[in-house]
């Protein structure tokens, strides 16, 4: 009995070693298992990589093999050819640095960082804006025009189209080219380097500009440019383009000056036309005939903010032959070149000194003063047809007048509620 107890302890005592031993080998077998699947998956990664590589070297060798022409199996008449390898095209892709970057050269005038284009000049002109570049083959000019005879003191000549679209109201001017500029310093050869200005007069304050060109006394533009106008005022108008040059030390210098009167364009038409004027120092704004004198008084109440134009006497009307004519005065105030409000006189009959003696008011803020003008119009009333302009002066501030009609309209401001009179010349 002694024995059979001793030997139940004993056993009792073995079991947890077993089991410890137990756990330790089911340890080492896990970890075994572990790193054999982890070297299978690699093995199987290098064998797949290795068949993608030995594929590619295999066709690669194959096609070698197939380029490969012995000399000797050649037909007749075919000479070898030398042995062309085939080549794997490698696609590079290159950063330029960074802040650096190429321009063409024509970026290269248009940035030119002293030129006029670079600080171009607001557009403010209402309805006015550029267009930029035009297809020069809708205004090649012959060679016939650019071979001409150069007179003494030419200052150049300059090629420009004009078309005007009555739908729209729209004028489109396209600046092409200029030729034999003078040169800025004497025996220089494109000592020039130029740019034009466009003024839609009277308006002269405002302009559109074209890109800066370098060393060059003959330049090409081919740059377009849209003006706002009304068909009413159209006839009114000239077209002005100032040629500049630009000298080493930024300053800029008038070369000379080309007038075209749009009333000299037949606008119904709705024709492009290209025309060429030569450069003048000096120009007069207008080309227009004296038609007679208008007596006219200004005064401006800033309280009220209110403007009053009186027409009082005209005289030196013409006349149809020597009979007097009938005749009325139209008086018109505009804002930034917009019609703001009309008014007319009454007709007077047969008379070549009228007398008018009326007056009228017109709503006006003080802010408007510097964009406003007067037109004032002399008609002669026709039975059946549109009524004939006698003639007509423009009263306003720097914008639209100059001269005396600048300085009516100067003492008018100066001397608020003040009724300032002048007599003006009509022109046609």
């Amino acid at each position: 009995m002694t024995n059979m107890a001793n030997n139940r302890h004993n056993l009792h005592n073995k079991k947890p070693q077993v089991s410890s031993a137990v756990v330790i080998a089911g340890s080492v077998l896990a970890v075994v298992v572990a790193v054999l699947i982890i070297v299978v998956v690699w093995r199987l990664c290098s064998v797949k990589k290795r068949r993608r590589s030995s594929s590619y070297e295999q066709i690669v060798s194959q096609h070698r093999k197939h380029s490969k022409v012995e000399i000797g199996n050649l037909p007749d008449g075919i000479t070898a050819m030398k042995q062309i390898p085939f080549m794997v095209p490698q696609h590079s892709c290159t950063t330029p640095p960074v802040g650096r970057h190429t321009r063409s050269e024509d970026e290269n005038y248009s940035s030119e960082p002293s030129s006029p284009s670079s600080k171009r000049p607001s557009v403010e002109i209402p309805g006015a804006y550029a267009l930029g570049s035009i297809d020069p083959s809708l205004y090649r000019i012959s060679d016939e025009d650019d071979e001409y005879e150069i007179p003494p003191d030419h200052l150049g000549r300059v090629w420009f189209a004009v078309e005007y679209e009555r739908e729209t109201e729209k004028l489109l001017v396209t600046l092409i080219k200029a030729k034999n500029l003078p040169n800025r310093t004497f025996g220089a050869v494109n000592g020039c380097d130029p740019f034009v200005r466009i003024y839609l007069m009277p308006d002269e304050r405002r302009y559109l500009q074209s890109k800066f060109k370098k060393k060059t006394c003959s330049p090409k533009f081919e740059e377009s440019y849209v003006f706002q106008v009304s068909n009413r005022n159209i006839g009114d108008r000239v077209l002005k383009l100032t040629v500049y040059d630009v000298d080493r030390q930024k300053k800029h210098h008038v070369i000379g000056h080309a007038l075209y009167p749009l009333k000299d364009h037949d606008c119904e038409s709705n024709e492009r036309l290209v025309i060429w004027r030569d450069l003048e120092r000096e120009v007069l704004e207008t080309t227009s005939e004296l038609r007679g004198e208008l007596m006219v008084s200004l005064s401006y109440n800033n309280h009220l903010e209110r403007l009053t134009v009186g027409v009082y006497e005209g005289r030196s009307f013409e006349t149809e032959g020597s009979a007097p004519i009938d005749s009325y005065v139209k008086v018109q105030l505009m804002v930034q070149n917009k019609t703001i409000k009309t008014k007319r006189t009454e007709v007077i009959k047969k008379n070549a000194n009228p007398v008018f003696n009326e007056s009228f008011t017109f709503k006006l803020s003080i802010p408007s003063l510097d964009t406003a003008n007067v037109t004032i119009t002399a008609m002669q009333p026709q039975t059946g047809y549109k009524d004939k302009v006698i003639g007509k002066v423009t009263i306003g501030s720097f914008m639209f007048a100059r001269g005396k009609e600048l300085q009516h309209w100067n003492d008018m401001v100066s001397n608020q509620r003040d009724q300032v009179m002048n007599w003006h010349t009509l022109v046609s």
